[in-house]
């Protein structure tokens, strides 16, 4: 199986193809919400998309690290992280999808994020 990334503009020709706006109004939907997702973490706040997963922010502390050539301690500066943690909707869509079988659709009710 060769790996690919998914790209914006696939993303874009996705909404293009399933909605119906324009090409480019769906490149622009498609910036908006992704805008809207970093605004969001920027500012610390968590974000959660039902059937697919959260987003987060962390905060780690200084640290010491090791080279692993040299086995040198170097400090590691204090930094945020982003966190995702899937849905229990989007894990169980991957191991049917990874077993071949038919990926179950998205649940509208109930969601575990």
């Amino acid at each position: 199986m060769a790996a690919t990334t998914l790209t914006r503009a696939d993303i874009s020709e996705a909404v293009y193809t399933e909605v119906g706006l324009s090409r480019h109004d769906s490149a622009q939907f498609v910036d908006v919400v992704l805008d809207e997702l970093s605004k969001a973490l920027i500012a610390g706040e968590q974000v959660k998309i039902s059937s697919f997963g959260s987003f987060s922010v962390r905060s780690k502390k200084q640290r010491v690290g090791r080279n692993p050539k040299t086995g040198e301690e170097v400090p590691i500066s204090p930094r945020r992280v982003l966190m995702f943690r899937a849905s229990h909707t989007l894990k169980d869509r991957i191991s049917a999808g990874m077993r071949g079988q038919p990926i179950p659709l998205a649940r509208d009710e109930g969601d575990d994020v």
